[in-house]
């Protein structure tokens, strides 16, 4: 089985669900750690905001890591999951002038009987995980809508 194969059967079957909250894992193109740089973690922290004033998305919570970004949102009316991960990747690749993500992504939608607070927390937790920081009030690069 090839790669290609591989990644075409994984988008099969994948369905975009208007309203429904997903989160979703992104990668730098060969987990280069582009975003130990501030200026470049800043712009693609704007990307998201953007996403959210263009109604695209109402972002939850999310962490930028280094070398990837975990994000918790809900889809917009009128969108499909895969174009907003393509305008969002595109756009912050765009900001700042490399071509940063691998392609696809990891997805997870929401169900009902889980915690919403509880996968936030998960999320956010991730720079202490990784030993980045010993409090998360010391990374920048992080945000919920429950602060």
């Amino acid at each position: 089985m090839t790669a290609i194969y591989h990644g075409s059967r994984l988008r099969q079957g994948r369905f975009s669900e208007q309203g429904r909250i997903y989160h979703v894992t992104t990668v730098t193109k060969g987990r280069y750690p582009y975003f130990s740089d501030s200026h470049l973690a800043s712009l693609v922290c704007r990307t998201l905001f953007w996403s959210d004033l263009s109604g695209a998305t109402t972002t939850l919570c999310y962490v930028l890591m280094p070398d990837h970004l975990h994000w918790l949102f809900q889809l917009g009316d009128d969108e499909m999951l895969s174009k907003v991960m393509l305008r969002v990747k595109g756009r912050s690749g765009r900001l700042c002038g490399l071509p940063l993500w691998q392609r696809g992504y990891h997805d997870h939608a929401i169900r009902r009987e889980e915690n919403i607070q509880d996968v936030a927390r998960y999320i956010v937790a991730n720079p202490l995980r990784a030993g980045l920081v010993r409090s998360l009030r010391d990374y920048p690069y992080w945000n919920a809508v429950w602060l």
